[in-house]
């Protein structure tokens, strides 16, 4: 695993996709550039001036990350970027305050016993940003960047992944089923809850536990939240309206330990 250290070391390859991590200044900006255009062209986001100007999703989180892409290379430039993802490990940070997610989530009970016992000793990864290019929007792109994921998270000894992940629309009553389906069925115990701030929380129990067309709801849920709820994620209690992307925001959560147990097949051939 010490290899994956190096520059350009590739994380997956399956024909023409290779998976690594970023490594220099234009494959950064090409990740951006592909960020916008999903962002704020596809899902009319509401850039900055200097953003719109550059073309260019970025803030200084960029920075600090790491950031994973998919990189098809039977083409060259930008368009040779089909996707990433924003991957922030906590040994690169000073506190758990320095997360992108902290702005939307109070993430105190991350640094309290009960949560730091089921990390075992690991360190927390905040994933985020993630968008794949439009022609290429397959369970087979998203599975190998999962797969990519996993690489990681062994190596850097992840104990748990997190981050804000998006329902699209701030239009309460639309979102109000699915919201309702999450915090019944996902919301995290108690003691390692991780709630909105209370200056952005919006409830999410809009409909009991025993409604009815409560299950109905699944269908209405992004691919990206459906996705993590099928590895074993938990959510957290409040939503947070992120008017700038257009988006409703739930935390998700999803401790390293429950993905090996219910996907025991995606580590397979990863120590």
């Amino acid at each position: 695993m010490s290899g994956l250290d190096k520059p350009g070391a590739i994380f997956v390859k399956a024909g023409d996709i290779e998976i690594r991590l970023a490594n220099s200044e234009a494959e950064l900006l090409a990740a951006q550039k592909l960020r916008y255009q999903v962002f704020y062209k596809e899902m009319h986001a509401k850039p900055t001036g200097e953003m719109e100007k550059l073309g260019r999703d970025y803030d200084d989180f960029d920075l600090v990350c790491d950031h994973l892409l998919a990189f098809d290379t039977s083409k060259t430039g930008d368009d040779a970027v089909i996707a990433t993802y924003r991957l922030l490990r906590e040994e690169k940070i000073d506190g758990i305050q320095n997360f992108y997610s902290s702005q939307e989530f109070d993430l105190s009970n991350m640094d309290k016993k009960p949560f730091r016992d089921r990390m075992a000793g690991r360190q927390g990864l905040e994933l985020g940003r993630s968008c794949v290019r439009e022609a290429y929007r397959s369970n087979n792109i998203i599975q190998l960047m999962w797969k990519a994921i996993i690489v990681y998270i062994t190596h850097h000894k992840v104990g748990c992944l997190f981050g804000c992940a998006s329902l699209a629309g701030v239009i309460q009553g639309d979102l109000e089923l699915p919201l309702s389906y999450l915090y019944h069925k996902y919301k995290t115990p108690d003691d390692i809850n991780i709630p909105a701030l209370p200056e952005r929380f919006q409830k999410m129990d809009y409909y009991p536990a025993d409604y009815e067309g409560l299950s109905k709801a699944k269908r209405q849920l992004a691919p990206l939240v459906r996705g993590y709820a099928a590895l074993g994620c938990y959510i957290g209690d409040g939503a947070v309206i992120d008017e700038q992307f257009n988006t409703t925001d739930v935390f998700i959560l999803l401790f390293t330990d429950r993905l090996r147990e219910r996907n025991p097949q995606m580590f397979d051939g990863i120590e």
